[in-house]
């Protein structure tokens, strides 16, 4: 049971944890923290928090786990704000889709990782954002990755970690370098792929009829191009190296595609697409054994 969680930026993310560890049973008290009073409001008019402040200082006060659920580019800023304020005994943890940008701010505002800092990310959202969209099922079944530092202290990982066990996730840790790799890959790639799809489709002299027979493979493909556009610019430049280096990547293999397709090797495209369709079936697979 935590007795008082402290979410500092009420959003989808912050705000479906919350109503998760209020369905569980698992959190007695919900302090929320934003700039925005008409954010703490509405957060309250759901029961999502029980109460709101202003200050991520005051957020923490008494706080058996803090949350911080900003963007990544105000990550440093709430870090500096907690300087100070962080009693012994105090988890503190943050679900930025880039980690080692999280622990670079750390190291500038305290000196070095503090111990009660333990990096996380859950892998699960929605292309909507703010707490309107919050929902407790967000992370059932879902993987959530922690990225400890040698300093993390030990009961600060546990905490977090049952926090997050007690919501329906898995929850793994490693490396902060390696989990940047990988999510450049799995999720900041087919971010920016979408988004770039679309706005080159939007130039094509057809874009009225393109768009207006477009079928549901393209709106499938393209759906998360309506998540929220600063904040995975901010992404994708938190990761710059390891964004441009998959985008990369993926230009080399499209190019091997189109040159098959130039040439009229069409068995060679067949193969391809049988391969793309086995592994699909097989990350499928995966998935389902998780649930």
């Amino acid at each position: 049971m935590i007795q008082r969680l402290a979410v500092i930026g009420v959003g989808l993310i912050g705000g479906s944890l919350a109503l998760a560890l209020r369905r569980a049973g698992a959190v007695a008290e919900v302090v929320g923290c934003d700039r925005a009073p008409e954010a703490l409001e509405r957060a309250a008019a759901r029961g999502v928090i029980d109460r709101g402040v202003r200050e991520p200082a005051a957020a923490v006060a008494g706080a058996d786990v803090a949350v911080i659920g900003v963007p990544v580019r105000a990550v440093g800023q709430v870090l500096a704000e907690l300087k100070g304020a962080v009693a012994a005994g105090t988890a503190v943890t943050d679900v930025a889709s880039v980690k080692g940008a999280v622990l670079a701010e750390a190291e500038a505002v305290y000196g070095e990782v503090p111990g009660w800092l333990v990096p996380g990310h859950p892998i699960a959202g929605t292309e909507y954002s703010g707490v309107e969209a919050a929902f407790p099922e967000l992370y059932e079944r879902r993987r959530v990755i922690l990225t400890p530092v040698t300093a993390t202290e030990a009961a600060a990982l546990a905490r977090v970690r049952a926090m997050w066990e007690a919501v329906g996730s898995t929850v793994v840790t490693m490396p902060a370098e390696h989990h940047d790799e990988v999510l450049a890959a799995t999720s900041h790639l087919p971010h920016a792929l979408a988004y770039a799809l679309v706005d080159s489709l939007s130039g094509w002299d057809e874009r009225q009829e393109i768009f207006e027979f477009a079928a549901g493979g393209f709106r499938d493909f393209t759906r998360i191009a309506s998540s929220d556009p600063q904040m995975w610019r901010d992404i994708c430049a938190a990761n710059r190296a390891n964004v441009v280096d998959a985008l990369r990547r993926y230009q080399a293999d499209v190019e091997r595609l189109t040159e098959r397709l130039a040439e009229g090797d069409d068995e060679a495209v067949l193969a391809l697409f049988r391969h793309a369709q086995q592994e699909r079936a097989r990350f499928l697979r995966l998935l389902e054994g998780r649930s």
